[in-house]
């Protein structure tokens, strides 16, 4: 798995959104913030998360989905139930996906971070398929971006802790470090 010179990540499906813009400083990528989704929440397979980051989403297809219209969020990738990548923003641009939020000591993590959005739950566990995928996704990152240790990887919930509680204690951390250690 590699990411090609224009931050497209070769081989996933990819569905670009309007929600990006360019990054203030293009080498400052040293953050990876894990998220967790699902919509309406708690189910999956839907096509609502692909068009909330195409800002499509039908405000009376769902009850929830007439409080989150409007919204104006991406990712750079997501990762289905069943380990499908899809990448809605090149890695060189900035993804409308971390809010306000802190890292390090550090405001506005959209400008230096790649978020990644996992299908699913806080309190559902995450499906088997997506950890493969994520470790393989990570180490390309990283090894494009050497910044990204693996102390530079967050969820959600640690950058924007009181606000997002993403991906959850579902997402099973000592699961995914593990195997991202071995497979160093």
């Amino acid at each position: 798995m590699q990411l090609d010179a224009n931050g497209w990540l070769v081989g996933a499906r990819r569905s670009p959104s309007p929600h990006c813009d360019e990054r203030a400083a293009p080498a400052d990528i040293s953050l990876l913030v894990i998220h967790g989704i699902s919509l309406p929440p708690g189910q999956f397979g839907g096509p609502y998360i692909e068009q909330l980051f195409h800002g499509q989403l039908d405000p009376q297809a769902h009850p929830y989905f007439a409080s989150i219209h409007g919204l104006r969020v991406s990712s750079h990738f997501l990762i289905r139930r069943d380990g499908e990548i899809v990448q809605f923003v090149s890695c060189l641009q900035r993804a409308w996906h971390a809010g306000v939020s802190q890292f390090a000591g550090r405001d506005r993590c959209n400008d230096f971070s790649i978020g990644i959005e996992l299908e699913g739950a806080d309190d559902t566990p995450y499906a088997a398929a997506q950890y493969p995928a994520l470790v393989a996704l990570t180490r390309a990152i990283q090894q494009r971006w050497p910044a990204i240790g693996n102390a530079c990887i967050a969820g959600h919930e640690d950058i924007a802790p009181g606000r997002k509680t993403d991906p959850g204690p579902a997402f099973d951390w000592l699961r995914y470090r593990a195997m991202l250690a071995s497979a160093g």
